[in-house]
């Protein structure tokens, strides 16, 4: 692990971004809340949120931090074809929360590829990446 003791406690927030490439009949199952194991996004949420949580558990060597803010977010373009997914962490502390907006992302889409294999053998989870991070 990586010694942070040098460095001085800052505000710290990373936004990630992921999406579920999905057929229209499966975004259709999941907004009429037919999914056979219940309600997708409100799972796939909390998922997310939990994970971020526990990405010093899931991840060698990364930092236990104690995150004082986690969002997930889901946006659904006009195409129908997926599920974009939003993550954000803040932290007071002497190094970055990429891993955990990371983990929430990551964590959020395979909530949902578990939620829906049963009717979309198709899904592709794609393009995972921190799109900021800022520190004050």
């Amino acid at each position: 692990m990586v010694d942070v003791s040098a460095k001085p406690e800052q505000e710290r927030e990373a936004v990630a971004r992921g999406e579920i490439r999905l057929a229209k009949a499966t975004l259709d199952t999941i907004e009429s809340g037919q999914a056979a194991k219940g309600n997708v996004l409100a799972a796939a949420r909390l998922a997310g949120i939990m994970a971020a949580k526990k990405t010093a558990d899931l991840i060698p060597l990364c930092h236990p931090l104690a995150i004082t803010h986690a969002e997930v977010g889901f946006e659904i373009p006009e195409s129908r074809d997926r599920v974009v997914i939003t993550a954000t962490a803040r932290i007071s502390a002497r190094t970055g929360v990429e891993m955990e907006a990371l983990t929430a992302v990551s964590v959020a889409a395979l909530t949902i590829y578990d939620m829906c294999k049963a009717i979309d053998k198709e899904m592709q989870i794609t393009g995972i990446k921190v799109t900021s991070k800022t520190k004050r």
